[in-house]
């Protein structure tokens, strides 16, 4: 599968990385889009802050940076995670760590299908594609039964 996760100065392992996999090729192609080739690099807050001065020319803690490589039709490219990042901001946000996970996942994916979040509109149109793509896990995969 042209989706890859890989690991840099961090004990972290993401879970469940089959299911991860088919949730975000199905997302992409709700975007009308196909991945191509996906590669997520979960880190330390030093490891992507030497990649956001080096390459952004930014001296600042951040949870993401996304390396688009996509073209109209497909996406591709490497999608830098900090996990000290996605754990502070559960704990600010009072959301569970894995959802968090998740929620930055699919930032970076909505990143590579031409989505911005710089202007507050943006960021609007953004969480709310995060939150369906977040919703779509649950129906996925934690389907509730009703009687």
């Amino acid at each position: 599968m042209p989706i890859r996760f890989f690991y840099e100065e961090i004990e972290f392992k993401l879970p469940h990385p089959v299911k991860i996999k088919k949730w975000l090729s199905i997302s992409a192609k709700k975007e009308k889009k196909t991945i191509r080739d996906i590669n997520y690099i979960f880190c330390s807050d030093g490891f992507l802050l030497e990649l956001n001065q080096k390459y952004l020319n930014h001296q600042t803690l951040t949870d993401i940076i996304t390396f688009d490589d996509s073209s109209e039709k497909t996406i591709s490219g490497e999608i830098y995670i900090s996990i000290d990042r996605i754990a502070e901001n559960a704990y600010l946000y009072e959301v569970d760590f894995l959802i968090e996970v998740r929620r930055i996942m699919i930032h970076g994916v909505l990143h590579l299908c031409g989505y911005s979040d710089k202007r507050k509109s943006e960021k609007i149109l953004m969480r709310k594609k995060e939150d369906t793509y977040l919703s779509l896990w649950q129906n996925l995969f934690h389907v509730k039964r009703s009687f």
